[in-house]
């Protein structure tokens, strides 16, 4: 009896050991806690702003009570305890890791959507350049038709009355004739029918005559008479642009310098077709293409 209250005795205080190992070890750690406080809050450790979460780092125990670094008989609830700072501080890391991941997608979503708009203003901003390099291309040689233009309009203006003979004819009459012939007809038919839409133009009609004074002059001026009448009745030319003149028996002036003035022999009309410029004027703004708008 007495050797097994000796072995009962022995086992309760080897499992009292473990109990008080663990009351120990939990007091020693509140002491040192307590201790190391001032000296730990002054150099060593770092302000909770300069960590990742904002708090305080985990204080690592040298220390682990009656079994000195490692406690063989730490139970699961004493384990949990000492690492469940870690897995909170670990959990707290991975919070604030996807909370920044989100944060930086977010800026890189934002930057590539105002690149992509920056993009499209520059894009508009070329389009609307080309635009107005375009358009002041078409005015700039618009602009230098409607110089080229202006100069011509105003050569002609400057020489509108400026004629130069163009055509010229002369009608034969027998003596005692004002009647016009077949060949006199054909004669104007030739020198009236282009004239049909132009302008710039004018017909000059000088009557002569043979004999003297007052009847040769007014014989030419029947005979300058009926030329104009068959180019108004037949051919549609204004009135306003033939000039008529009965020259009598004047002399008729030759080609050369030294010869005299010879008088004429007969009746004839002399007709000549005088024009300007007016109607290479009309005839170019015909040919000249609107510019484009």
């Amino acid at each position: 009896m007495k050797n097994r209250a000796v072995v009962a005795l022995f086992v309760a205080f080897l499992l009292a050991l473990p109990a008080l190992a663990q009351q120990q070890s939990t007091s020693d750690q509140s002491s040192q806690q307590t201790t190391s406080q001032p000296s730990t809050t002054g150099t060593s450790t770092p302000a909770p702003a300069d960590t990742a979460t904002g708090k305080a780092p985990l204080q690592y125990e040298s220390h682990q009570g009656f079994w000195g670094k490692v406690n063989p008989f730490a139970r699961k609830k004493y384990v949990q305890k000492q690492t469940q700072p870690i897995r909170d501080r670990i959990n707290e890391l991975d919070e604030l890791t996807a909370s920044n991941s989100k944060m930086i997608k977010d800026v890189d979503g934002r930057a590539q959507q105002g690149i992509q708009m920056a993009s499209a203003k520059a894009n508009e901003a070329d389009q609307h350049a080309m635009d107005a390099q375009s358009k002041a291309n078409t005015a700039q040689q618009t602009a230098t038709q409607a110089n080229t233009r202006l100069t011509t309009v105003e050569g002609v203006v400057s020489n509108i009355d400026q004629y130069k003979a163009s055509n010229q004819t002369e009608i034969r009459f027998r003596p005692g004739q004002t009647m016009l012939s077949k060949n006199a007809k054909s004669a104007l038919d030739d020198l009236a029918t282009p004239l049909k839409g132009q302008r710039g133009y004018i017909i000059e009609v000088q009557g002569f005559s043979s004999g003297k004074g007052q009847a040769a002059i007014s014989t030419s001026r029947k005979m300058a008479d009926a030329v104009v009448r068959y180019l108004v009745e037949n051919h549609d030319v204004p009135v306003y642009r033939i000039y008529v003149l009965g020259m009598g028996n004047a002399p008729m002036q030759t080609t050369g310098s030294e010869e005299k003035p010879k008088r004429t022999s007969g009746g004839r009309v002399e007709v000549s077709l005088m024009k300007n410029d007016l109607e290479q004027l009309a005839s170019g703004t015909n040919a000249t293409p609107a510019p484009a708008q």
